[in-house]
């Protein structure tokens, strides 16, 4: 995977060190970026040791093992550990990620974790996601339709047709893809980032839905669609193999088709 670039404000000075267990017999370091808004301090990166044989085998582990024994200030989010609800995801080694996905064993060296780029910081790897999700509001990613219910059945849809939603369905708006783009790094506030196109896209294509053309007409602006320069981050980033960038080239090649 390719590293993406953290913003210049994100490197932060050194702080505080806890070295690993002396009878350790995997020490492992963890350099975890630390800042409190509230405290009026600049960021730090606080580094942690400990022995990777004495906890689980994740990233994620790690970390609450790191909270639970050594630093009970340190913050992060977390819910499934299963890579269902997106909730860890964040900046390891360079690269967005699922705290709970990824293994220890895959990392060489020390562990670099800061909370996902471009995003306001809540506190130490906890982004502020109010953009983000307001954008994914945006798109109404909910059924709309006109005619009503059938009486007597749900609105059906066919195997195919299913088949169709059940990839761009599965994203769990963790944000990696989003954060990784650098067109949404200098453009967030207008573009809508690939996993709010991923699901503006997910009802466009859905054969119950029946509001298509106010959906597309929507997304026809400069900046909500066509600030996508298919870098393919995205693609890259997503912890569910998606393909944001694909579905992106997709909802341009619709509204080309519908002009001509």
């Amino acid at each position: 995977m390719a590293e993406f670039l953290l913003p210049p404000n994100s490197r932060p000075r050194p702080g505080v060190t806890h070295a690993a267990p002396a009878a350790a017999r995997e020490p492992r370091s963890l350099r975890i970026y630390r800042f409190n808004p509230d405290s009026g301090e600049n960021p730090r990166l606080d580094t942690f040791g400990l022995d990777a044989a004495a906890c689980g085998p994740m990233v994620l582990d790690a970390l609450i093992q790191i909270k639970s024994t050594v630093d009970s200030t340190l913050t992060f989010r977390r819910s499934c550990r299963e890579g269902i609800c997106g909730s860890c995801a964040m900046n390891i080694n360079g690269v967005n990620r699922l705290a709970c996905t990824t293994a220890l064993s895959e990392l060489r060296g020390d562990i670099r974790i800061y909370p996902l780029p471009h995003l306001p910081v809540v506190k130490d790897l906890v982004p502020d996601l109010t953009t983000f999700y307001a954008q994914y509001a945006s798109v109404k990613p909910w059924l709309q339709t006109r005619t009503p219910a059938p009486p007597d059945r749900e609105r059906l849809q066919s195997k195919q047709e299913q088949e169709r939603i059940d990839r761009p369905a599965a994203c769990i708006l963790c944000a990696c893809c989003s954060t990784s783009c650098p067109s949404y790094w200098w453009n967030g506030e207008r573009y809508l980032g690939p996993a709010a196109l991923l699901a503006a896209y997910r009802w466009i294509i859905d054969s119950r839905d029946e509001a298509t053309g106010e959906r597309l007409d929507d997304l026809e602006d400069p900046f909500k669609l066509y600030r996508c320069h298919t870098i393919m981050n995205c693609t890259e980033a997503c912890p569910k193999d998606l393909n944001p960038a694909r579905v992106i080239a997709e909802i341009k090649k619709m509204l080309v088709e519908r002009r001509s």
